[in-house]
């Protein structure tokens, strides 16, 4: 895989016409490149993946957005990057710790009912509230995104079983020689 992909050679990549592509960027308020990092198209497959498997885009969407606020909650900045909330998706160590679709790793403990104390992605940042206040919104927003990902997952181990029984068809689909 190159490290950067134009538009046009990830539609070929992803097997998805370009304006499919250039829709999702619109519909998850993703910047237009003319050549996209690795991360940036690990987001788009993993979307366009957890599309084949029947999640819907508004679902996608709404755990895009619940994921940002979060983040956003515990002061990640991002250090400014247009592609800030992406740039981790192309991690691949310690799948436990991170969000389904940022990628961000969380740390340990990610999958108790709390957050981490003193979990800050931008420590010395000031604000109109106190850390308490921020701590319980954020620990709703936790729950929220927990539900989301759960339902994700729940359609995903579904409609995996039939994906592997259409997967088993494939050979006698495509005839002889190809």
């Amino acid at each position: 895989m190159s490290t950067t992909h134009t538009l046009s050679s990830l539609a070929k990549e992803l097997n998805r016409p370009a304006v499919v592509l250039a829709g999702l960027q619109k519909r998850f308020d993703l910047p237009a490149f003319n050549t996209y990092s690795p991360a940036y198209v690990e987001f788009l497959r993993k979307i366009v993946h957890l599309r084949i498997l029947g999640v819907t885009e508004d679902r996608l969407t709404d755990l895009w957005k619940t994921e940002k606020h979060l983040l956003e909650l515990l002061h990640f900045s991002g250090d400014g990057s247009p592609t800030g909330f992406l740039d981790q998706c192309a991690e691949t160590s310690h799948p436990e710790r991170r969000l389904l679709l940022t990628n961000h790793d969380m740390g340990d403990g990610f999958n108790t009912q709390t957050l981490q104390p003193g979990l800050d992605f931008n420590p010395g940042t000031g604000g109109l509230f106190t850390q308490r206040e921020i701590g319980e919104d954020a620990l709703r927003v936790l729950n929220r995104y927990r539900k989301l990902a759960d339902e994700v997952r729940a359609i995903v181990a579904a409609e995996s079983v039939q994906i592997k029984a259409a997967m088993r068809r494939v050979p006698a689909l495509r005839g002889k020689g190809h």
